[in-house]
């Protein structure tokens, strides 16, 4: 496998990993920030970059079942949240394709 460059974003806001501050997401692309995870509040975002996706597993959730995958940092691994592949309730389909980061795990960065 070749090596992989990261991408740099740009804009007022910019969302980091914690651990090495790799650029995630901007603050435009951040669609809620009324979501939970696994260590607290998190964020729904429509697109971020620098993440390697794990495999797909279903998952019981509090809205319902998900088919999801975790997003780990694409520098130091860390996992950071993961992605909603398929959601089985109509009104969650909106999530489909979306990224959920966790506050918790996420640095403002510039």
């Amino acid at each position: 496998m070749g090596m992989s460059y990261r991408r740099y974003l740009s804009g007022d806001r910019i969302y980091g990993c914690s651990t090495c501050k790799t650029h995630l997401a901007t603050i435009h692309n951040m669609m809620s920030r009324a979501f939970n995870g696994q260590h607290g509040r998190a964020y729904l975002f429509d697109g971020v970059v620098n993440v390697i996706e794990g495999e797909p597993s279903d998952r019981p959730m509090t809205t319902g079942n998900h088919t999801v995958r975790d997003i780990y940092c694409v520098k130091c691994g860390t996992t950071l949240g993961w992605k909603y592949d398929k959601a089985y309730e109509p009104s969650q389909r909106y999530k489909e394709g979306k990224y959920i980061l966790e506050r918790n795990l996420l640095v403002d960065v510039q």
